[in-house]
């Protein structure tokens, strides 16, 4: 008897199930982004202090504590996928990022709670860490499990691309926030309300992604390993897990900068008003979702390593230049188009190197490999890419050291991509990958 709510692959179109899976992506990056958007107002409205650098910089720690989590996720939740399959892990993630979500939304300040508002904005952030840990991993394993011969590439970026989607989304009611309240009302209340829209639409997502349907990679796999066994082999990977790491590292950072610390950079650095920091993360959203499947489709034809060494060198040689003219004659204009370019190296790394990591993890461990890789660079690099920034301009006095930032991450990347190949062979020459993987 065919079921309501697990079709068989045959009644789904492949658009129709990137939709279902991706759709729960959207909630996990829109949390993660409308936290950063209004950092300086959660900073009043939970750090209070004489010192707005201090209760920032504690805000964005905040932001960045929650990637610590990601690698327990990756590890436990990712485990669970693992053995149990990807759709009942997707569910599962989906819930705890509603719970998180809605524990930040209806925190009340440290006017009311005292000391107990940070510390439960904190748990918040943990929980979200801890659910978004797997989500990403995930989504990319399950899209490449799907992908027809020759398409991998096309259907993984769109795990990247859902993610463009929240991030136009929050620009959007951003700016919607900014042309009905006030600056004082945005400050004091009208940050929650993004927060309360993320949890109104839950039901929704939950609605969609009960609808997914098991992947047949996973469903013709005779044996599926125990939590043990699935930790004993991505020890036994670990080289292959920190070089895919390095790889995550370019990827993590470059976003975060060009959409979560846009909007703070633009107006604590450049002075420019709110509303135009969240135009410049609309149209760089918009740019990231044309960029990723496009360079994703074309990474199927050309090859991931050719796109991945190209653009790591190009972010190598242009992120400082770029932010430096950026700083030194700081406008509107000069920002989108210095966003605009970041945008393009981004999507065209991406779109290459999330189905790279996924191909080259072994399938027994390929959710938990995948998002531990993933992980372990967003909680060390990427998360606190915004933290990152604004220490390294406040100690230095450079407003364009986030490119310098930039340049060491892709450094990183371009590492990763360099021997990642030959740690491919060795495991394959030892039977712990699969044979057919695409190097």
């Amino acid at each position: 008897m065919t079921s309501t709510v697990n079709p068989p692959a045959s009644r789904q179109s492949g658009a129709r199930r990137i939709f279902n899976v991706t759709s729960g992506n959207f909630l996990e990056m829109y949390d993660f982004m409308v936290f950063g958007y209004y950092a300086t107002a959660i900073a009043k409205t939970f750090f209070p202090g004489d010192d707005p650098f201090a209760s920032l910089m504690l805000t964005l720690m905040t932001f960045g504590a929650g990637f610590l989590m990601r690698p327990l996720g990756a590890i436990i939740l990712g485990s669970y996928i693992d053995r149990h399959g990807r759709r009942k892990g997707l569910l599962l993630t989906l819930g705890l990022m509603a719970l998180g979500t809605l524990s930040i939304a209806l925190t009340p300040g440290y006017s009311t709670l005292g000391m107990a508002a940070p510390i439960m904005i904190l748990l918040g952030r943990l929980l979200q860490g801890f659910s978004a840990g797997v989500e990403l991993g995930g989504v990319s394993v399950y899209l490449s499990e799907i992908a027809p011969k020759g398409k991998k590439g096309f259907y993984v970026s769109w795990q990247s691309a859902s993610q463009q989607i929240a991030v136009i989304f929050a620009a959007l009611l951003g700016l919607l926030l900014n042309h009905v309240l006030d600056k004082g009302e945005v400050t004091d209340w009208g940050w929650r309300i993004p927060f309360f829209v993320g949890c109104m639409i839950v039901p929704f997502l939950f609605w969609i992604r009960r609808m997914l349907e098991e992947t047949e990679a996973f469903s013709q796999r005779k044996h599926h390993p125990s939590m043990r066994q699935i930790v004993h082999s991505v020890a036994r990977n670990w080289a292959l897990v920190l070089a895919g790491m390095l790889m995550v590292v370019t990827t993590t950072v470059m976003f975060y900068m060009i959409t979560a610390y846009t909007p703070t950079f633009g107006k604590t650095v450049l002075m420019i008003s709110d509303k135009q920091s969240f135009l410049v993360t609309l149209c760089v959203g918009v740019s990231n979702l044309f960029w990723l499947p496009v360079m994703g489709s074309l990474s199927d034809r050309v090859g991931r390593r050719p796109l991945l060494l190209l653009f790591t060198v190009l972010m190598i040689a242009t992120a400082w230049p770029v932010l430096h003219w950026l700083v030194g004659s700081p406008s509107l204009a000069h920002l989108l188009a210095a966003e605009l370019w970041l945008s393009f190296l981004y999507g065209s790394y991406n779109g290459a190197m999330v189905v790279y990591l996924a191909e080259v993890m072994p399938a027994e461990v390929r959710a938990t490999g995948f998002s531990l890789a993933y992980s372990l660079a967003t909680a060390l690099f990427g998360g606190f890419t915004p933290a990152v920034c604004s220490y390294l301009i406040h100690v230095t006095g450079d407003k364009a050291m986030p490119g310098v930032w930039l340049s060491f991450a892709a450094v990183c990347g371009l590492i990763g991509t360099l021997i990642i190949k030959r740690l491919v062979k060795q495991y394959q020459v030892k039977r712990l990958l699969e044979p057919a993987i695409e190097v």
